[in-house]
């Protein structure tokens, strides 16, 4: 919500970190908002940005050395976070982060792109951010909190100050949504060059990343840094099978709703939502949005509008997409577009969808199994072949049925009942065990009994 020219955007175009944007409200409506959520029993966490200023109305520059050329980053000139003059600049984006937890009351703050903050001082600034944000956490008496966007796979971002860490309390894990979105979509293009098995997707579940140190494909080298699931609570890892940038960076904003029947959507709710991560819900999903979630802004430079304009139609005809398909992000209708139809929870199938997430939601809420965070407890089993998937959590287990055909699973030698089941599933005891029969592309969690 940081300040910028223009009427509506993403938020990636802030100039000014300090305000809150008018058009949306400002610092009043703000503080409105937290209040209204608070009082309903929700955290109130907010996006920031501190890796670089929107391309209009940064004047930052004028003021001190608030940027370098001696890293670049994708915006440009990187935030100068080690050069001369770095310690005002840090303070000058630690002070307002803790501005906005103190001020505005906010629960957590969620750091854009972690790994385009180019610092080599021997105290990261994530970790000078981290230990303030605690301070004042117990200054204020209540859990504050940050979960950085990291594309490093580097276990110490989130690995507690004391044990050599930068103390950020959760990152956001894409090796798990792309493993799970390879899967279920078929798609290879880009990063999802390195996924699209279910030994991968297990492999994530039960180590958060596929990359930790071996090779990939996409970037034509070694990438990541092993992850000791021992000492690393799973919870500390956000999963989800979209986000903002999963979606708004496709040509079209098309959702995974878009993409996939309804019985693949659920088989992914399962998954994420009994897994030991913590999990993150794209606005919409929870009922299997029509809406599109396109990229849009309002740049008041009509140059740079038309270069933004330009260079999103350019950059997707490299793929294969015509210039009118590819939405005009200056454009007034891509904005309402994007915006949710708050009809849809109340008609089918979306009805039947958001059925599905709450029951997924309560047995999470109401069962510890589902909420442990300790990843040697995960267990996953899946038949490569046969299109099937079963994710061990305690007493439970969750099964996907991504082929076109009825599954047979086996569960084991105990008994075992249904409690969620997508289309339909069907718990038999034989002489051999327990096996789950479940409809093609369809999900059921089970929980196993004496």
């Amino acid at each position: 919500v940081a300040s910028f020219p223009g009427r509506h955007g993403w938020g990636y175009d802030g100039v000014c970190l300090w305000a809150v944007h008018e058009p949306y409200g400002g610092p009043d409506g703000l503080k409105r908002f937290v209040d209204a959520a608070h009082a309903r029993g929700l955290a109130v966490v907010l996006d920031v940005v501190h890796n670089h200023l929107g391309p209009s109305g940064n004047h930052l520059p004028r003021f001190g050395p608030y940027f370098t050329d001696r890293y670049h980053t994708p915006w440009g000139s990187a935030v100068n976070l080690d050069g001369p003059g770095s310690d005002e600049v840090r303070a000058f984006l630690r002070d307002s982060a803790l501005a906005w937890l103190r001020d505005f009351h906010l629960d957590g703050l969620r750091l854009d792109a972690v790994h385009e903050l180019e610092d080599r001082r021997a105290v990261p600034f994530l970790e000078e951010l981290s230990d303030a944000v605690d301070r004042l956490g117990a200054a204020l008496g209540k859990p504050l909190f940050l979960i950085a966007e990291s594309d490093l796979n580097d276990p110490r971002v989130v690995t507690p100050r004391e044990n050599g860490g930068m103390g950020l309390h959760a990152q956001w894990s894409d090796d798990f949504h792309h493993a799970l979105h390879a899967l279920l979509t078929g798609e290879r293009q880009g990063y999802y060059v390195d996924f699209g098995s279910m030994g991968i997707l297990a492999k994530t579940l039960r180590s958060v990343w596929l990359h930790d140190g071996g090779w990939s494909t996409f970037r034509g080298r070694r990438h990541g840094r092993p992850l000791d699931p021992s000492r690393m609570p799973g919870h500390r890892f956000l999963g989800y099978t979209q986000d903002h940038d999963q979606v708004g960076n496709r040509a079209i904003g098309d959702r995974t709703s878009a993409l996939l029947p309804p019985g693949l959507l659920a088989a992914a709710a399962a998954l994420v939502l009994t897994s030991p991560f913590t999990p993150m819900l794209f606005m919409g999903e929870e009922w299997g949005a029509s809406t599109p979630w396109q990229y849009f802004t309002d740049h008041t430079d009509p140059v740079l509008g038309e270069a933004v304009r330009r260079g999103r139609r350019e950059e997707f005809a490299a793929h294969g997409w015509e210039a009118g398909q590819v939405p005009d992000p200056q454009s007034p209708d891509t904005v309402r577009d994007s915006r949710l139809d708050w009809s849809e929870p109340y008609r089918e199938p979306h009805t039947a969808m958001l059925a599905w997430y709450r029951d997924l939601i309560r047995l999470r809420r109401t069962n510890p199994e589902l909420t442990d965070p300790h990843l040697p407890s995960v267990q996953v089993t899946f038949d490569e072949t046969a299109g099937w998937l079963m994710l061990h959590r305690g007493r439970f287990r969750t099964a996907v049925n991504l082929a076109e055909e009825p599954a047979k699973l086996p569960v084991g030698t105990a008994g075992a009942e249904v409690v969620a089941a997508w289309d339909g599933a069907r718990v038999e005891q034989g002489l051999a065990g327990t096996t789950l029969t479940l409809a093609p592309k369809s999900a059921a969690v089970v929980r196993l009994t004496p």
